[in-house]
């Protein structure tokens, strides 16, 4: 059984950053596509970032280009999203997730695995 396991969330003013973690389980967390959603309260779960199985190619929704970083670390099997210049508007329950294939995608409907979510407020 797969299962994922954020940290890092928590409360900071507009302007910080904070670096989130997702710990997977299994040993072949290599092979997979991993991403980051999240969710605000009464919005729909929104794609933030993707990243293939090797790191090799990364996407970002536009509203965090620029800002947020996603990456991975396979020895660890952990995948990372640091996230700078942060608004009041990034606030919401942060979610990582696992394909069962080694590519990104942006909807969610194409992730198996879930985390439990981890909760990122903005303050202004």
């Amino acid at each position: 059984q797969v299962q994922l396991v954020e940290s890092g969330g928590g409360s900071v003013q507009a302007g910080g950053s904070l670096r989130l973690s997702c710990a997977a389980s299994g040993r072949t967390f290599s092979l997979y596509g991993m991403g980051w959603f999240r969710q605000a309260p009464g919005k729909e779960r929104e794609f933030v970032a993707g990243i293939t199985w090797n790191g090799g190619s990364t996407r970002y929704a536009d509203s965090v280009k620029g800002r947020f970083t996603i990456s991975r670390d396979n020895a660890k099997n952990t995948v990372y999203l640091q996230m700078n210049s942060l608004r009041p508007e990034d606030t919401a329950v942060y979610y990582c997730a696992r394909r069962l294939v080694s590519s990104i995608s942006t909807r969610f409907q194409e992730y198996e695995y879930w985390g439990q979510g981890t909760q990122v407020t903005v303050s202004s």
